[in-house]
């Protein structure tokens, strides 16, 4: 999963690079935001699912949510 997360990210910042080279240096701005745009689409919603699933997969999430019991340890934490 790690392999598969650098190789999205490779091709996301290729895509980047060469959208705005395309625009900038080429000179052809049409065919540059087309392809930051498609860069942008693939980000958020290729790279980033897989990112936050290979993130979060062996997580509990009870321990990020704040509920009456860890409200009460902070609460006599701090006295």
């Amino acid at each position: 999963m790690r392999i598969v997360l650098w190789i999205c990210f490779i091709i996301m910042c290729g895509g980047f690079g060469s959208g705005f080279f395309i625009k900038i240096i080429q000179e052809n701005p049409e065919l540059g935001d087309k392809i930051i745009g498609l860069s942008v689409l693939f980000s958020s919603f290729i790279f980033m699912p897989l990112f936050l699933y290979h993130r979060w997969k062996d997580k509990d999430i009870k321990d990020y949510v704040l509920d009456k019991e860890k409200l009460e340890e902070m609460r006599n934490k701090d006295l």
